[in-house]
């Protein structure tokens, strides 16, 4: 009987057991399927011509390896990045041979960095410029999945392997809808090159970047890197109206758009009280332009009135000209009953002062990225802005107190010192 009963028991405890074990797996199976891990692959010019010493009083492959490093140390873990060259290996002048010149430096997948770092470091300017068969091996490399897949392309000179038209390549992939975006950053471009590298871009639905120093090149491929790893900013088209009225209404986002030199284009937000309002908007001269040229953000009621703006100038050392603001909307006082308060249409202005010369066509405008994001706001304005110094305010009163109490120390001092040197 004590046996019966003692096996008895166990089959229950076995039973249990492996009824537990099983409902996590029944309850995964059901559930949805774990999200894939962005895929981004880097694709390095390493032709002669990146012996160029033009960035930073170094050479543009000197410039390029230090922003590799610092990209690197900051790749996100749930990025899968790699890492493909092209000019890197053959040296000679057979044209066959050359334009074949591209390989997977480091394949894509989960990061090592030490051993991505080491890669790169070995690499020396070598041979040709074969865009063109990079970006079909680097869409190969990331085939496969549902994940967002960004190739990043950088390089200083045009592809040198026609007829295979590198720009025809992207509208290939494209074509192919597999949601494969190319970026292109070009190493103090010239204007065939600019030209070139801005309809990759545009095929694939990308960006383009003209980079001059280090420190842009390395924050300009972090911003791509994260942008991949985070699909919510996923540049959506807009098209920007000649006044308020007619504007588009926008929710947080990444929008792009064409402006025209000097022209004026409307977007309309609502906030709410108690929110804050963020914007920036970055314009690209994807083309030759005067020196000296600005750009302007703005951000008016419905009836005009500016409410705060944000500016920036240049004087022709960069292609991409940024400005940004924030505008927090004070919480309205506890009215009677429960009435939903009333959301404020905030319209945003962005112009720029570009000019061109004769020869150059105006048509169609310049790129700009929108970037709109509405947060909780702070608790009080003074968290924000105090005579335009924000949070520094503070700073500087504590500085004018200090200043003011060692002033004082000082002239007691002195007066001490002196009254001690005529008693003796």
């Amino acid at each position: 009987m004590i046996t019966r009963k003692r096996l008895a028991t166990g089959a229950c405890a076995l039973l249990a057991a492996l009824s537990v074990a099983l409902l996590p797996t029944s309850a995964t199976a059901d559930g949805p399927a774990p999200k894939e891990s962005p895929k981004v692959e880097l694709v390095l010019d390493v032709s002669g011509s990146m012996r160029a010493k033009d960035i930073d009083g170094k050479s543009r492959m000197t410039a390029a390896k230090q922003a590799f490093n610092e990209v690197l140390d900051a790749v996100p873990e749930e990025v899968q990045l790699g890492i493909r060259t092209l000019g890197a290996d053959y040296p000679g002048q057979d044209r066959k041979r050359g334009c074949k010149d591209t390989r997977q430096l480091y394949p894509v997948g989960p990061l090592d960095r030490t051993e991505a770092k080491t890669a790169v470091a070995t690499l020396a300017p070598t041979g040709w410029t074969p865009i063109g068969p990079a970006l079909l091996g680097a869409a190969k490399d990331l085939e496969g999945g549902d994940a967002t897949r960004r190739i990043v392309l950088i390089t200083d000179g045009e592809d040198t392997c026609a007829p295979l038209d590198p720009c025809q390549v992207a509208r290939e992939i494209a074509a192919k809808g597999i949601h494969l975006v190319i970026d292109t950053l070009g190493l103090v471009p010239d204007a065939k090159t600019r030209q070139q590298l801005t309809c990759i871009a545009e095929a694939t639905g990308g960006t383009y970047t003209s980079v001059h120093r280090t420190e842009d090149l390395s924050r300009r491929v972090r911003q791509l890197v994260d942008r991949a790893a985070d699909p919510v900013v996923t540049p959506v088209a807009t098209e920007g109206a000649v006044r308020c009225a007619d504007a588009p209404q926008l929710k947080p986002g990444l929008y792009t758009d064409r402006e025209s030199f000097g022209q004026h284009r409307w977007y309309r937000v609502d906030l709410l009280p108690g929110q804050e309002l963020r914007a920036s908007v970055s314009v690209s001269a994807d083309r030759a332009v005067n020196n000296d040229y600005g750009v302007l953000l703005r951000a008016v009621t419905r009836h005009g009135r500016e409410i705060v703006r944000g500016s920036e100038t240049g004087d022709g050392r960069t292609d991409v000209i940024s400005t940004g603001l924030r505008y927090p909307k004070p919480e309205l006082d506890d009215g009677p009953g429960d009435a939903k308060p009333a959301a404020e249409t905030v319209c945003l202005q962005v112009s720029n002062s570009f000019s061109a010369p004769p020869s150059v066509k105006t048509t169609p405008g310049m790129p700009i990225e929108l970037t709109v994001d509405v947060v909780d706001g702070p608790s009080t304005a003074s968290d924000v802005a105090s005579f335009g110094l924000g949070r520094g305010w503070w700073l500087l009163g504590a500085l004018v107190l200090v200043g003011f109490v060692a002033g004082l120390l000082w002239g007691w001092l002195s007066r001490w010192r002196v009254a001690v040197w005529r008693t003796h």
